[in-house]
């Protein structure tokens, strides 16, 4: 790796005592240090990645695996000492190195008993505990999983501790699905169409996508295959108006928009004036015209929603979450969450998708959806709304899609979209439909708006 400014396994060691302090994005830290050492590179680039990624994930297991039978761990001086012991266990249990190589740089760890830390795992007598340590999840955590999913708790903990596919949306303003793998193909990077959405791809040579010429090109945007599916559920009629509530950096606004052929309207509303305008970089790159994104506070809408007030056909809330379907990407996450935010979230959630329910017109949806697998966070805040709403109703997704399209991504009744990485290979979401009761029939709404 001749040229690099700084090894691997330097960087692995400086993002991790980073991340550690405050569980921080680990994407973004990453991304910032790759633009820093510019002569790292792909395949020390991909290194530092995976590495920094599954000692996340496997956090709690390597930090059992250096404790002593219920022990402390050995007395291993400065931190930083500390820091490369974790990292080496982390290598010695990913099988990347033995037990006496590890050994050979800090002798005085038992390394045969870090190997067989499963063993030690499967002794344990507490089953939550038990399943919590082996995944590698906080006891909180895994307790609700093992309670809402039962004998597929494992195999959805295991499926959330792999590494994300690499899943694209082709902008169907510029491309189709089919033109955009040629175009691909043409730079060496194979793909295969996602199974259950219509415009996606599944990268599977690694490469970063962002740096792509496609992608500087506006021809398509990163996307996992769940938000895509809950983009098209959305399904605004031609020339719509439509809301996206909680809009980020716009990664359904835009899917929205370009399903909209870039007529009718899109407004992104979001509190943070910094992704609102990502949002709007990104709008402009892909060559839509049909968006305005625009900030809002927690406490009242600014004057341009006040007025639209009983108008718009589809308000998406994809609502702040805890986002424990997303964890193959933010394997962080599982430990910044605490318990008190999954007592706070759903109240949270309720109080966003109440709010703009005055925004609908009659026979006007709303979608709220969720990067969560907790019940408490889906269903029951959909259960409190309708229970006290009696102008909403309740729209099954096999309604909209159809039986056979529903069949394998909504629950059993076909009433909610249900997606799983154990399942699906695609990121956990939760979405329902509700309407606004009433027969009005979507009209085209004059006036696009740009970014």
């Amino acid at each position: 790796m001749g040229g690099e400014s700084v090894s691997p396994r330097d960087l692995i060691l400086e993002l991790w005592t980073k991340t550690r302090i405050d569980w921080g994005f680990a994407t973004d830290r990453i991304a910032q240090a790759f633009r820093r050492e510019k002569g790292l590179s792909s395949h020390g680039r991909r290194v530092v990645a995976e590495t920094l990624y599954g000692m996340i994930r496997q956090a709690r297991r390597v930090d059992f695996a250096l404790e002593g039978q219920g022990g402390k761990p050995p007395r291993l001086g400065a931190g930083h000492r500390r820091e490369v012991a974790r990292y080496l266990a982390y290598r010695v249990l990913a099988k990347e190195i033995t037990p006496g190589e590890a050994a050979a740089e800090i002798p005085e760890i038992d390394w045969g008993k870090v190997a067989a830390v499963d063993d030690r795992i499967g002794k344990e007598r507490d089953p939550v505990r038990r399943f919590a340590i082996g995944r590698s999840l906080p006891d909180f955590l895994a307790k609700r999983l093992l309670a809402q999913y039962g004998e597929e708790a494992g195999a959805l903990a295991d499926a959330l501790n792999q590494r994300a596919p690499l899943t694209v949306r082709a902008n169907t303003i510029k491309v189709t699905r089919e033109e955009l793998a040629a175009r691909l193909r043409q730079d060496g990077i194979e793909s295969r169409p996602t199974p259950l959405t219509k415009d996606g791809l599944v990268l599977q040579t690694r490469v970063n996508a962002f740096g792509l010429a496609a992608f500087r090109e506006g021809l398509f945007e990163v996307q996992d295959e769940a938000s895509q599916l809950v983009a098209e559920l959305t399904a605004p009629p031609p020339g719509a108006l439509v809301v996206d509530s909680c809009a980020g950096a716009g990664g359904k606004t835009l899917a929205v928009a370009a399903s909209m052929k870039n007529k009718g309207r899109v407004v992104a509303l979001d509190v943070s004036e910094r992704k609102l305008e990502e949002l709007r970089r990104r709008a402009r790159r892909a060559g839509l015209s049909n968006v305005r994104a625009v900030a809002i506070s927690p406490k009242e809408w600014p004057d341009e929603v006040e007025r639209l007030r009983g108008k718009v056909d589809r308000v998406l809330v994809d609502a702040p979450c805890s986002g424990v379907g997303a964890l193959r990407r933010n394997p962080e996450a599982r430990w910044r969450l605490s318990e008190d935010d999954l007592v706070r979230l759903p109240r949270e959630q309720e109080a966003i998708l109440r709010r703009v329910i005055p925004l609908l017109s009659e026979g006007g949806r709303a979608i709220y959806a969720t990067c969560t697998l907790l019940g408490d966070e889906n269903e029951d805040v959909v259960s409190r709304v309708l229970a006290s709403d009696k102008s909403l109703e309740l729209v099954r997704v096999a309604e909209l899609w159809g039986k056979d399209r529903a069949a394998g991504i909504t629950d059993s009744s076909g009433t909610f979209l249900q997606l799983a990485p154990h399942r699906h290979d695609a990121d956990g979401f939760f979405a329902a439909v509700l309407r606004k009761r009433g027969d009005r029939t979507p009209h085209a709404h004059a006036g696009s708006s740009s970014v």
